[in-house]
């Protein structure tokens, strides 16, 4: 007890609020590759795991360029640049050499880490902003959340424009249904191609923004990207859902998505302040994923539910609609007001069919009593008084 007491009373409220901004720059930060994620996760329908390699080439890529005096910007295109062509690999892999999605974004992923450490010709590179002029900087909280809220502004603004064109279109009816899109003269493979392409262009973007906040880049900095970004997707989305319902659009879905990164990293400095293992950080990822996951599901089948049903019949028994024996059973005293009405409807059909049938029946017998009358004759005059 005096174990459990001492542990709560070391945690500092101030000490999670100090670092609440540098949680939510991080997670815009995220949330940037989670926009990528959500292109092939929820519009393409297509598990790709390059994600974990791409993220790492971005940053690695603007490492090398910055090193070599690139500035910050130039090299965040040149990585923007690299990740789409990761992307175009991994969509030669599954539509030319028909390699299935997961395994294609498998292979494209190893082969990044090799050439990750080709790009760097080491595991670390360091990229300081005493040394160098960065775009963003952990030094610098509040300019990191600005500008990294203009890239997310910016970006959502140029996706909502794309996906509305007749080729972002698409891309959103191949992930939809690709035979029907097939059926109907679509290039399924194009789109594909073209999907994996800005998913892994925008998270190459992401990881040299990632790489210029946090001062350097890793080779093992994209591990568990896509871990990361999936939770992003999905806690947005459920809470997107939930807080708009049927009004939520496809902009507000995008919205959604950067707020589920910034979220998703505010829980994990919930668990870093409460002192929990850091080595236990990917289980923890794992268990929230797990249960936003699960939650659209729960509510589906609650809403479908034996249970649901067994308590909505008791609510009308209470109503007198049904009433319930002692065995448990439903037994039906009297028709529902649909049944009543229909057998009413029914009636009035007939009676008016009754009444048209007599009508017609007075209208032949009137017309056979015309046609059977014998056509007056005048008689002859033979003469005579009559």
């Amino acid at each position: 007890m005096d174990s459990l007491l001492s542990y709560f009373s070391s945690l500092n409220p101030m000490t999670f609020v100090s670092q609440l901004p540098g949680n939510i720059a991080q997670g815009i930060i995220w949330g940037l590759m989670a926009l990528g994620v959500f292109i092939t996760f929820r519009l393409l329908n297509f598990a790709d795991l390059t994600v974990d390699g791409s993220f790492a080439t971005g940053g690695a890529v603007t490492a090398v360029m910055i090193i070599n005096g690139v500035p910050a910007w130039a090299a965040a295109l040149t990585a923007l640049a690299a990740g789409i062509l990761a992307g175009l690999v991994t969509g030669f892999l599954h539509t030319v050499m028909q390699i299935p999605d997961i395994l294609s974004g498998i292979l494209t992923q190893i082969a990044l880490y090799s050439i990750n450490l080709n790009i760097m010709q080491k595991a670390n590179l360091p990229i300081s902003y005493r040394n160098y002029d960065l775009t963003l900087s952990a030094s610098d909280i509040p300019k990191a959340i600005v500008t990294g809220l203009v890239f997310a502004a910016a970006i959502i603004a140029l996706m909502y424009w794309f996906f509305g064109t007749e080729m972002g279109s698409t891309i959103r009816s191949t992930g939809s249904n690709p035979d029907m899109s097939k059926a109907q003269g679509i290039n399924i493979n194009t789109a594909k191609v073209l999907a994996l392409a800005l998913s892994n262009g925008m998270v190459a973007l992401s990881g040299s923004l990632f790489s210029q906040y946090q001062g350097f880049a890793d080779v093992n900095m994209g591990r568990g990207a896509i871990v990361i970004g999936l939770a992003a997707v999905i806690i947005g989305m459920v809470i997107g859902d939930a807080i708009f319902r049927k009004k939520s659009n496809f902009i507000i879905k995008l919205l959604f998505v950067v707020v589920g990164g910034i979220l998703y990293y505010i829980a994990m400095g919930i668990v870093l302040w409460l002192k929990m293992p850091t080595d236990d950080t990917k289980l923890f990822t794992a268990v929230i994923v797990a249960l936003f996951l699960a939650v659209p599901n729960l509510k589906e089948m609650s809403k479908n539910s034996f249970k649901r049903t067994a308590k909505k019949n008791k609510r009308l028994a209470a109503q007198g609609a049904i009433t319930v024996d002692l065995g448990g059973s439903a037994a039906q005293e009297e028709k529902p007001a649909a049944e009543e009405k229909n057998t009413k409807k029914k009636a009035d059909v007939k009676k008016q069919t009754t009444s048209l049938k007599k009508s017609v029946n007075d209208q032949k017998n009137v017309n056979k009593s015309v046609n059977n009358k014998k056509p007056y004759k005048k008689p002859k005059n033979k003469g005579g008084r009559h």
